[in-house]
């Protein structure tokens, strides 16, 4: 434990860190007051926190007086331009030189001094610190100075201490800080800096952890991000991350519940030079294609970062979400929280409001990459190098290898900005979102792929994923007020394909998801037939080397199916719960599943798709049941594995109760029993069978979901795929108005739901009223034609009938 023996002089310049807390975030700052009352309270409770001491706010400001710098800083802004960028970088570095030039005071360097022997004696002679700058402000304490000064990684000695030090000094007044202080009238010698001085953490791998979704708000996910080596390149972004998600909800639960796990480049390891500082080396292809961490250390992250965000919220008696920083040590696999503080951008919110961006038209894209924020940004290129700052035009698009704080006073001046390199909680992103300007970080060749003033769209509005898009492209912006929306007795869910938009999605005023299509993952995410994974040995060559690129990683390529499909379903069903979520198996049509990578091979060739090998009678056939198998496996993990158990299972194109039956038994087989942790079954209504004998599929299934499109072409003997008849296909028909009648009122008599989840109800206003009007259960609508919906059916159900 770090104690200083020093005199009370001292220790108002310098002060151990679990001595400090959030009461002296004036003298210390915010970074360094949180790392105090983390040490305090929580290392208790088992999270481990590196010790270390704050030189304070008083340290700062004795150094200015002693050596007279006031008034010599006071003549250096007098004529400050901060829109000048020129005027900017002369000022600040006339400003950083002063303080560089001049010798620290021998009582503050005495203090120093004491501060760093007392840690080597805790953990040994030569010990490498962080140093890291926390600016704060004793009359401005919700001021926010994070990212604005340096730090300097791997100092060993008190003689190199001193000067890591004195440079934090110096960086009160990097650009990028001046012009943060003058845009908002801060007086520059009215806030002061602190300094964190931390054992290092020698580490095999670190990054960043956010306790929500840091893109759409979601409260109830744990984020983290991690790369080989120290931290700083996933926060500068130097490197693309590994990206792990966990469901908080059911980890609580004691569940295990990893929703997703992206592969990132990670070529780059920061590690220690010999003697002092880093050094960015390049990292193996084989490393490169394996996760920093293993299923465990994500799970303890995640239950530290919920303990962190227990404890804030206490303290601040209201739900705080935190950032924070993490790394995991070479030498003993321990894992430690290097870093904390409240998250301030999505926390801040308005969750009464929600923004709708949407293109006219989608263009082949030029490049994508992650996708910052829901919105689109429009302009000219601007391809750009920390040289040619000044370059910048407000309201072209930049476009950079990465960014760090010095491109801040730009950054506020773009439409939008473009990325080589970076994750989602790197530099860029972080600014971009405290900017509200949509951003694309990772997309590794931005600066390659664009030229300067060319006109560009950058969507980042169609889930997590953004796209940059030749030419300017039109779109509409819809802020949508989500207050006083009135209640209705039928629900409203959605149809969800894409795990992608379903965290966005759950802030819609929604019962629940009302349709996932399996189809979606599977061509999107897995692209490879199950069969193919199953039986490599049976596809040609070249099929054989793209399952292979698909797989990296994976010894079992059967498991890379499993976990790719557990983890798109898990996502959706984590986003909206505890709401319910109606997952569809499989419904290929032999056509559709041969045009996936291997497919050919397992697939027949049929005269008519649409009504051959597919839904319930391919679950049976002793050709597909060992990929079936695969699908009831995924299915059983989400429920079991990540504790999803709102997820409910529907078989579609269920010709006979007979069939039905089949495919419960070999679902039950596979692990997945009706009725066992009250596992709900539902079959799609979208044969004339299944209305004419749903007294009989009552018997079997727990509820039904209209699919409108089938139900119409196989009701009046249409193909809905020929131009020929298409103007005859129309769900509003008497005949398929009879149909539903007849399913609603024979499946509410056997105490069975009844949903639609056809296009029917969002294209067709009176086509939903006529079902509100015979009382069905609920309506799965797509996103946008929701909240229109919502107001129709609430209008409809105050109609006497």
């Amino acid at each position: 434990m770090l104690t200083l023996s020093i005199t009370s002089r001292q220790l108002s310049l310098v002060l151990p860190l679990r001595a400090v807390g959030l009461r002296d975030l004036p003298l210390v700052g915010g970074k360094t007051a949180s790392l105090g009352e983390m040490i305090q309270h929580l290392t208790p409770q088992g999270i481990r926190i590196p010790d270390g001491f704050a030189i304070t706010a008083t340290g700062y400001r004795h150094f200015l007086t002693e050596a007279g710098l006031g008034e010599p800083l006071r003549e250096i802004f007098a004529d400050l331009k901060v829109e000048d960028v020129v005027n900017l970088q002369v000022r600040g570095e006339q400003a950083r030189n002063l303080l560089l030039d001049t010798p620290l005071p021998a009582d503050l360097v005495a203090a120093i001094g004491a501060g760093y022997r007392q840690l080597e004696a805790q953990y040994g002679p030569g010990l490498a610190v962080a140093v890291r700058s926390s600016a704060t402000a004793e009359d401005l304490p919700d001021a926010s100075f994070a990212g604005q000064q340096d730090s300097y990684l791997n100092i060993r000695g008190e003689q190199a201490l001193l000067v890591a030090c004195q440079r934090c000094f110096a960086s009160l007044f990097n650009d990028r800080a001046i012009a943060y202080r003058a845009e908002r009238g801060f007086d520059h010698l009215e806030v002061a800096l602190a300094i964190c001085v931390q054992k290092m953490v020698p580490s095999a791998a670190a990054g960043v952890m956010f306790s929500l979704d840091p893109q759409s708000g979601l409260r109830s996910v744990v984020l983290i991000n991690a790369a080989y080596g120290l931290g700083e390149n996933v926060v500068q972004g130097t490197v693309n991350p590994d990206e792990y998600v966990v469901f908080k909800p059911t980890l609580h639960q004691g569940y295990r519940p990893v929703l997703r796990k992206h592969l990132g480049q990670k070529h780059l390891q920061m590690v220690y030079e010999k003697d002092q500082g880093t050094d960015n080396r390049p990292v193996s292809l084989g490393q490169q294609q394996q996760y920093c961490l293993n299923d465990e250390e994500i799970l303890q992250l995640a239950r530290w970062a919920c303990v962190i965000e227990d404890y804030y919220s206490q303290l601040h008696g209201t739900p705080t979400p935190m950032d924070m920083e993490w790394a995991k040590d070479e030498n003993t696999g321990e894992i430690f929280i290097v870093q904390a503080r409240p998250e301030t951008v999505q926390s801040q919110q308005p969750h009464h409001q929600l923004h709708q961006y949407q293109l006219s038209q989608h263009p082949a894209p030029l490049l994508s990459g992650q996708g910052v924020g829901q919105g689109v940004g429009q302009g000219q290129v601007r391809v750009i190098t920390t040289a040619d700052l000044d370059q910048f035009q407000p309201g072209e698009v930049l476009v950079t290898t990465r960014t760090d704080p010095d491109w801040e006073p730009i950054m506020k001046r773009a439409a939008a900005i473009v990325t080589d390199q970076g994750g989602r909680t790197c530099h860029a992103a972080i600014i971009a979102r405290e900017l509200g300007i949509p951003a694309i970080v990772g997309t590794e060749t931005a600066t390659q792929s664009l030229t300067n003033g060319q006109a560009v769209t950058v969507s980042c509005a169609e889930g997590e994923t953004g796209y940059v898009y030749p030419g300017l492209v039109p779109f509409t912006h819809e802020t949508l007020t989500l207050n006083d929306l009135p209640p209705t007795r039928t629900q409203l869910l959605l149809n969800v394909g894409n795990p992608a938009e379903a965290f966005a999605l759950a802030r819609l005023p929604t019962d629940g998801v009302g349709l996932t299509r399996l189809e979606f993952i599977i061509a999107n995410q897995i692209q490879a037939h199950p069969l193919a994974l199953l039986y490599p040995e049976r596809l040609n060559p070249a099929d054989q080397a793209r399952i292979e690129q698909l797989t990296v990683g994976y010894l079992d390529k059967a498991q890379y199916f499993v976990e790719k499909l557990t983890r798109g379903v898990g996502t959706i069903a984590a986003a909206f719960y505890p709401r319910p979520v109606v997952v569809r198996l499989s419904d290929f049509k032999s056509n559709e599943y041969a045009r996936l990578v291997g497919g050919a091979v397992f697939e027949p060739q049929e005269e008519n798709p649409m009504l051959g090998w597919r839904g319930a009678a391919r679950y049976l056939d002793p050709r597909y049941e060992a990929a079936f198998a695969l699908e009831c496996q995924a299915l059983r993990q989400v429920r079991e594995t990540l504790g999803l158990t709102n997820v409910i299972v529907m078989v579609p194109f269920c010709r006979t109760p007979a069939e039905g039956r089949a495919v419960l038994a070999a679902m039950a087989r596979h692990g997945l029993q009706q009725g066992q942790n009250g596992l709900q079954v539902y079959v799609m209504a979208e044969l004339p069978s299944n209305i004419v004998l749903a007294d009989q599929f009552c018997a079997i299934f727990d509820g039904f979901s209209i699919g409108s499109n089938d139900l119409t072409q196989l009701t009046l003997g249409l193909d809905r795929d020929s131009s020929l008849v298409a103007h005859l296909f129309d769900e509003r028909n008497e005949a398929i108005q009879r149909m539903v009648q007849h399913l609603i009122q024979t499946a509410h008599a056997h105490g069975r739901k009844v949903g639609i989840c056809g296009q029917a109800p969002s294209d067709y206003p009176e086509f939903a009223r006529f079902l509100v009007d015979h009382q069905i259960d609920s309506l799965s609508l797509n996103a946008d034609s929701l909240l229109k919906t919502k107001l129709l059916v609430a209008q409809q159900e105050e109609i006497p009938h």
